[in-house]
């Protein structure tokens, strides 16, 4: 019965893809399964954790991160084709959710891939971030579904979608061993992509191949308690994943950021 539901909800998502630029209200969306829209949004945020609406928003900003590094349309306009009216409100909702503007995410491709490339040639992979409470880590193994060379990106996000910057992030340069340090007592959700060392720009700047993986079930992390150990697999795409909105290279930037802060400290400790 279980396994009924959620492909009549697979067959939701592909009709959202479908008519993402038409007007989708819950109504709509419910009546298209036959249930009542609050039937309909129980089984919908089970299957996805998020609610309809919410999903609806965040494949529109993907789009709309497709329109701006593969068309010329202007701003406004891209934001009108994916239903924000106001230009002020579509560039908000896109800061807030992929890191960056609009306008600095059409023209930051030569950056990412600079960027990409420093990641490639780092030599010291160590974390950065200092261990100051063993009690308050997260840690565990990371593994792929199929083979993969290249670099992970991992965090903890407040919500079960990869948005805005991870409360907790860094990047691994293998499969196998992370941790996370210092976590404070709350609620996250734990996410992690992969990016390919053969990849162009475009691929990871727009993300809908990479290796990803989610946790649907929330982490909990409790004052003075330890969480389980984390067995993260990476697998291709599944048609109820979450769009990867937040910027992977503004992550990848971060992340060359702290490490360089490190080895600048480390130096002026030794002399």
């Amino acid at each position: 019965m279980v396994t009924e539901l959620y492909n009549e909800i697979d067959e939701v998502i592909a009709y959202i893809h479908e008519h993402i630029y038409d007007p989708l209200p819950l109504s709509r969306l419910a009546a298209y399964v036959a249930y009542s829209p609050y039937h309909f949004t129980r089984i919908f945020k089970e299957r996805i954790g998020l609610s309809p609406q919410y999903y609806i928003s965040s494949i529109r900003l993907q789009k709309a991160k497709d329109l701006l590094l593969r068309t010329n349309l202007s701003i406004r306009d891209i934001g009108l084709e994916i239903g924000q009216q106001s230009l002020g409100t579509f560039t908000t909702r896109f800061t807030e959710r992929v890191g960056v503007t609009p306008s600095y995410f059409r023209n930051s491709t030569l950056l990412a891939e600079n960027q990409f490339r420093s990641l490639r040639m780092l030599q010291d992979w160590n974390s950065p971030y200092p261990v100051l409470n063993q009690q308050s880590g997260i840690e565990g193994t990371v593994q792929a579904a199929v083979p993969f060379e290249g670099v992970i990106l991992i965090g903890l996000f407040a919500k079960p979608i990869p948005e805005g910057l991870p409360l907790y992030g860094t990047i691994l340069s293998s499969l196998g061993y992370f941790r996370f340090t210092n976590v404070k007592p709350g609620t996250y959700y734990l996410m992690a992509t992969s990016v390919s060392w053969n990849m162009k720009a475009l691929d990871f700047m727009l993300p809908h191949e990479t290796l990803r993986t989610r946790s649907k079930e929330p982490i909990v992390v409790e004052p003075f308690s330890s969480v389980p150990y984390q067995q993260v697999m990476l697998y291709p795409p599944r048609p109820d994943d979450p769009p990867i909105l937040i910027s992977l290279p503004l992550l990848m930037n971060n992340f060359l950021d702290r490490v360089h802060n490190i080895a600048i400290d480390k130096k002026s400790q030794k002399s």
